[in-house]
């Protein structure tokens, strides 16, 4: 198949955006923690920038997705790039700790604005036959920024400052903002078609949500059980740098080391899923990246060197593309776009609420018992909720669901190949 450049030009330019402003959070990441250890001293207030986003996503994941269903989803994502932009130029400002805090609260909701916004504007803009391979460059750009961002962010810190560094980050948000503008709206002459924001349409809109988990309950099933696999990551990453230093015995050098190896283990993974895309089926980049990614995450737990551990991490980082671009093609290919915002958004704050759990959960745990025994007890509840997702899946039942769009997207590339 001949690569047509015009054809591509669209989607191009909506990675390099995506992308920036991926490196822009990387970079906001290192800065951040430095800026609140430096303030405070205190791993206690580091540890709660874990729980600022999920708190806020409870609170504003009600109403996000009747907001942005009804609106122009690339000027929402504009806005919340240039509001970001402001924030965090905002942030060298900030005199006390709780000034911080409600910066990274603001943040955190022009982000939840940006979720639902950005996913359902890539199911607009990039047509389904380019989705597998649009979605793995983007797990491509996502994992070059995880290694680019803080080699950027730690470089001009040690080259400047704090201040300088996050003034410089707010300049990503914009530049991703402007290549942006440079894309075709996707919705015109809607205004008279945009019902007020009120607790009666918030209401109804949650009603259309459950009508869709009714109607297409494999697909509600299958991306829940991928966010339900997901939480058991996002409670072990939560504890990731006490569990390598206090159980393992990691020295902060070889920490970093370990965080540079494992992204370098995300980029190839990327890498290889960006160009064998279309030769994988959407179900397999699911089941393998999915099984895969767990297993890597079972090795981290009951590791005991640097070289186990590493072990771990590469395969863990580099089978996460594979999950996560399969399992975004297969939710933009089954959610309507008409009702994507409302659906994300209600998906995230179910899982933003059993995030707060799970980390106050393990947290308690650790102390309780032992954090080993607490990481190598989650790690096996995860492999075995992975292998019950995964039969679900695989069932022939349900195959439908994934074939269609792929004979789809196969007859029409055959369409335009002529």
């Amino acid at each position: 198949m001949k690569l047509n450049l015009k054809e591509w030009k669209v989607p191009v330019i909506l990675l390099g955006s995506l992308g920036i402003a991926s490196i822009g959070d990387f970079i906001y990441l290192i800065a951040i923690n430095i800026i609140v250890y430096q303030m405070t001293g205190s791993a206690a207030a580091v540890a709660g920038l874990w729980v600022v986003s999920p708190l806020t996503n409870i609170v504003t994941k009600f109403w996000t997705g009747s907001f942005i269903d009804y609106r122009s989803k690339k000027n929402i994502v504009v806005v919340t790039f240039i509001l970001r932009a402001a924030f965090i130029a905002m942030i060298p400002f900030a005199a006390t700790l709780f000034a911080v805090y409600t910066i990274l609260v603001l943040l955190s909701i022009a982000k939840s604005f940006f979720g639902p916004a950005s996913m359902t504007y890539v199911a607009v803009l990039v047509s389904p036959q380019k989705r597998k391979r649009f979605n793995s460059l983007w797990s491509f750009t996502s994992s070059g920024a995880f290694i680019i961002g803080p080699a950027i962010g730690g470089s001009l810190i040690l080259l400047t400052n704090i201040s300088v560094t996050l003034w410089l980050n707010a300049g990503f948000f914009l530049v991703a903002a402007l290549l942006l503008i440079l894309l075709p709206e996707t919705e015109k002459n809607q205004q008279e078609k945009i019902p007020a924001l009120t607790l009666s349409q918030v209401a109804k809109d949650f009603t259309v949500v459950f009508d869709f988990m009714n109607g297409r309950k494999y697909v509600s099933v299958i991306y829940l059980g991928f966010l339900t696999v997901m939480l058991f990551s996002f409670a072990m990453d939560a504890q990731e740098v006490v569990f390598t230093q206090q159980v393992i015995g990691l020295s902060e050098i070889e920490y970093s080391l370990l965080i540079s190896i494992t992204g370098i283990g995300s980029v190839s993974g990327a890498l290889l899923l960006s160009l064998f895309a279309n030769k994988i089926s959407i179900r397999y980049m699911i089941v393998i990246g999915m099984l895969m990614m767990t297993a890597g995450y079972v090795v981290y737990a009951f590791s005991w060197s640097f070289a186990s551990v590493t072990v771990g991490f590469v395969i863990l980082g580099f089978f996460n593309v594979f999950v996560n671009a399969g399992i975004m093609t297969f939710y933009q290919n089954n959610v309507p776009v008409s009702i994507m915002g409302r659906v994300t958004s209600i998906f995230g704050l179910i899982q933003s609420f059993f995030q707060i759990f799970f980390i106050l959960a393990i947290g308690l745990l650790a102390d309780f018992i032992s954090l080993k025994l607490t990481i190598g007890s989650l790690a096996i509840i995860m492999l075995i909720t992975t292998v019950l997702y995964t039969v679900a899946v695989l069932n022939p039942k349900y195959s439908s669901w994934y074939e269609e769009e792929e004979r789809e997207s196969q007859e029409k590339l055959a369409s335009i190949n002529g």
